[in-house]
């Protein structure tokens, strides 16, 4: 990725919650180097500070939460030193839009289609009313709303939850953003309208030249639209590399684990794979690996001395004490190894995870 510019950058990021009188530490010296025109992924388990790691993006924190350590440079602003409504009207909806999975929450069921989408655009543009109109008819023509004028007056109740999801996604892009961050953007939907919406959000992508955060826990979804993927765990990314690096070389025995998880992996007559234990407490401290106490691979270090990053590739680092050259030499589970091949033979589409786009 060297040869892209880096439209933002996340460095030692910490947050903290106050819920009554303790303290829930739910991001962890966290650092990310995003690149114009990317897709990344950010994969983990429900809890594992995905939604929050990128709320540090848009100010969107709720009020008993705080970023506590760490700067978000976007461009030449640090985006950490934001802190009213005010401060963030150029950066939120403007530069850095969020998509959210469920879009009769993101909708106001009593206002317009049309008159949601003037709204964002008359607050960061300074055009007419009329302008806006056109503008906003424009964006869900594009995002696939049919006799787009016409609909432009209806309410959401007379939208199918598909084309809520587009309106939602118009909304977000009405401002030509240049990051758009993507929360479990087909968790609501059933399968064909996932794939349509994924396949949408990738055509906008290469037709407006945005840079696009996903933010799931489908490795499905990931296979298909990422360029590289961070894997989250215990309010750390634990892992990153390219999309292949992760399915094709992981090296944190969690990223093993996620993907042992996978569905499409499964045998007749067998269990599911599935990860013993929770997650940890973030109101406790944490020593060592956060993973340790469910990962039968641990080593006696794991539980003393947190794990730095090691380098793999110029793409790829995981923080995992497996890597040091002192640590013994251990083959990822059976199951995932292979995984290429394996997935080719259950699709015999060639590829990692086939979605027909049609």
């Amino acid at each position: 990725m060297a040869e892209k510019n880096i439209i933002l950058s996340a460095k030692d990021i910490e947050v903290k919650f106050r819920v009554r009188k303790n303290y829930l530490t739910a991001i962890r010296n966290v650092s990310l180097d995003l690149y114009e025109g990317e897709t990344f992924a950010i994969v983990g388990e429900s809890g594992s500070g995905k939604s929050v790691f990128t709320k540090t993006f848009t100010g969107m924190l709720e009020s008993n939460g705080r970023v506590t350590n760490g700067s978000i440079m976007f461009h030449d602003v640090d985006l950490v030193q934001l802190k009213s409504d005010k401060d963030w009207e150029g950066i939120r909806g403007a530069k850095i839009s969020t998509v959210f999975q469920d879009p009769m929450t993101s909708l106001n069921p009593i206002k317009t289609i049309g008159s949601q989408i003037v709204e964002v655009i008359e607050k960061h543009q300074k055009i007419s009313k009329q302008e806006a109109k056109e503008q906003a008819i424009s964006m869900m023509a594009r995002v696939g709303i049919p006799n787009a004028a016409d609909r432009f007056d209806e309410y959401p109740f007379q939208y199918s939850g598909g084309m809520r999801q587009r309106i939602v996604i118009a909304i977000a892009l009405s401002c030509h953003p240049e990051i758009l961050i993507c929360d479990e953007p087909t968790t609501a939907l059933d399968v064909t309208i996932q794939a349509q919406i994924i396949k949408l959000i990738k055509d906008l992508q290469k037709e407006l030249g945005f840079t696009t955060i996903y933010i799931t826990h489908d490795l499905g979804v990931v296979a298909k639209v990422a360029d590289r993927v961070g894997v989250m765990y215990g309010g750390q990314i634990i892992e990153y590399g390219t999309v292949e690096e992760i399915f094709y070389d992981p090296k944190h025995p969690y990223t093993w684990a996620l993907l042992s998880s996978l569905p499409q992996l499964g045998v007749k007559g067998e269990d599911l794979y599935y990860i013993n234990g929770t997650p940890p407490s973030l109101f406790n401290r944490i020593i060592g690996d956060s993973f340790a106490p469910r990962n039968p691979h641990a080593l006696k270090i794991d539980f003393a001395k947190e794990p730095p990053f090691f380098r793999v590739s110029d793409t790829h680092y995981a923080k995992t004490w497996l890597l040091d050259p002192r640590a013994p030499s251990l083959e990822k589970p059976e199951v995932i190894q292979d995984l290429h091949e394996k997935i080719e033979k259950m699709t015999g589409k060639g590829g990692a995870f086939y979605v027909d786009e049609q």
